[in-house]
């Protein structure tokens, strides 16, 4: 089965997630740089997310770039990575609304676990369709990013409960480390 389908879809939903996420921020009423500070907390949740989105999509076409073809698992595990990405601007709302309280920072958080682990799904799935001695396991490797990603995940989640802060600072803390370039997929396709 041709992945071109798969890619265009995706990237039609990827598309609409960003566009909720932007139509959730309201302008505020009045004309003074003071009737924005309300809305930090909105602006700040927003800026994270669109990060993360951005993270998922731009890895989400590399991994496919290194697929040949997919299969119905294929796609049932990348609509599973879709809908934990489509709750994103549910979550991104609540929190900035709730100003980075306990339970949407704590939610938050599991929406990117759930996020995480559906990804390293899709990965798997598409490393057993194409076999363990294709260029796409040889370019994932050990995942080391993915799987500190899903540890920090872990124990930010109920830390939220502790100190709600230093649970959102660990998911920027894992944000900046997918901002680093990851080249294996580039360079597996590139020998």
């Amino acid at each position: 089965m041709s992945k071109n389908r798969l890619e265009a879809f995706s990237d039609g939903v990827i598309a609409v997630i960003i566009t909720i996420m932007a139509l959730e921020m309201k302008a505020p009423h009045g004309e003074s740089l003071e009737t924005l500070r309300p809305l930090l907390p909105v602006l700040i949740s927003y800026v994270l997310s669109f990060v993360f989105i951005g993270i998922y999509w731009n890895n989400h076409h590399h991994l496919l770039q290194a697929a040949e073809r997919v299969s119905g698992a294929i796609l049932w595990a990348n609509l599973h990575l879709l809908f934990w990405l489509s709750l994103i601007p549910f979550v991104t709302a609540w929190m900035g609304q709730n100003n980075f309280a306990t339970l949407p920072v704590a939610l938050y958080g599991m929406v990117l676990l759930f996020a995480a682990i559906a990804y390293y799904i899709l990965a798997h799935t598409l490393i057993a369709h194409h076999g363990k001695n294709s260029r796409l396991a040889s370019a994932l490797g050990s995942d080391f990013k993915g799987k500190i990603s899903v540890g920090l995940y872990a124990v930010a989640i109920p830390l939220a409960f502790a100190n709600p802060s230093i649970a959102y600072g660990l998911y920027i803390l894992v944000a900046v480390m997918w901002l680093v370039p990851d080249r294996r997929i580039e360079n597996a396709l590139g020998r």
